[in-house]
């Protein structure tokens, strides 16, 4: 398990919660802005995903 920190727009934070719930096994992730206010901190929890053994 590990944790994946991502500074992002706000309009963008869909496409990142997309993208990365499809390239790991991600939970929920956490939302707070950044200091300046302008730009959102998205925090995940992530785990490798899990290999499918009739794929090799």
């Amino acid at each position: 398990m590990f944790e994946i920190r991502v500074i992002c727009e706000p309009t963008d934070t869909d496409r990142v919660s997309r993208v990365l719930a499809a390239a790991f096994d991600t939970g929920a992730a956490r939302q707070y802005p950044t200091r300046d206010g302008k730009r959102v901190r998205l925090y995940f929890t992530a785990n490798h995903q899990p290999t499918d053994p009739e794929s090799e």
